[in-house]
């Protein structure tokens, strides 16, 4: 594909991406595999699970700010990590979403 475009910027090669495979098949796949996955502190490694979540908001919603992926990032917390969450939200929130 490089050979038949040439070079561009990163954008560019983004919206491609996107134009490419974003149909609705892989939005499904995506979707599920954000809401599938919950974190426990017993198994998953913090870092590595946000930024897996990161990733996959961010090429289902790629016009979504960071609060609202952060929001819907910490609210796939379980456990205690999902409660300590909920009760220190200057808002009501529900961890249910």
């Amino acid at each position: 594909m490089r050979l038949d475009h040439g070079k561009h910027d990163w954008p560019w090669w983004k919206c491609e991406i996107i134009n490419k495979w974003a149909k609705n098949p892989w939005r499904f796949k995506m979707e599920n595999a954000f809401h599938s996955a919950i974190f426990y502190s017993e198994k998953d490694k913090p870092l590595t699970w946000f930024l897996k979540k990161k990733d996959r908001s961010s090429a289902l919603h790629p016009d979504m700010s960071d609060s609202m992926v952060n929001i819907k990032i910490l609210r796939r917390c379980g456990g205690e990590l999902g409660y300590a969450i909920k009760c220190r939200c200057v808002e009501p929130c529900s961890t249910e979403d």
